[in-house]
């Protein structure tokens, strides 16, 4: 970010410590290093900010490339119509089937004839 190199910061600090003293050079050192923490902070989300702007713009250029491309659509409704299944009569009401043996025995309800006879 800065060319700022070893002997420039040791002169920096040298001469904040002449000019603020050692009893409020720790608390100066320590305002100091918020300050960069939230510029930093703020220089991050604007490059979040912009890099998201320039990933819509490239977005919505590829989408307009995209509609002025008629075949796409025509290939869109070809690959639907293969997909989609043939139109179907409705099934008809399934035919009852036929009793079985098990359903012909005599209800509990109705008397046994069989029964009758034998007495």
């Amino acid at each position: 970010m800065f060319d700022i190199g070893f002997w420039e910061l040791a002169l920096i600090m040298v001469v904040a410590l002449l000019v603020v003293g050692p009893e409020r050079l720790p608390r100066l050192a320590r305002t100091l290093g918020l300050w960069v923490g939230k510029a930093r902070r703020f220089v991050s989300t604007v490059k979040a900010d912009i890099d998201r702007e320039l990933a819509a713009e490239e977005l919505k250029k590829t989408l307009a490339k995209q509609a002025e491309v008629p075949e796409l659509y025509d290939i869109i409704e070809e690959t639907k119509q293969a997909i989609k299944p043939p139109e179907e009569a409705p099934p008809a009401a399934p035919s009852p089937a036929p009793p079985t043996a098990l359903e012909q025995t005599p209800s509990s309800d109705e008397p046994d004839k069989a029964n009758d006879r034998n007495r």
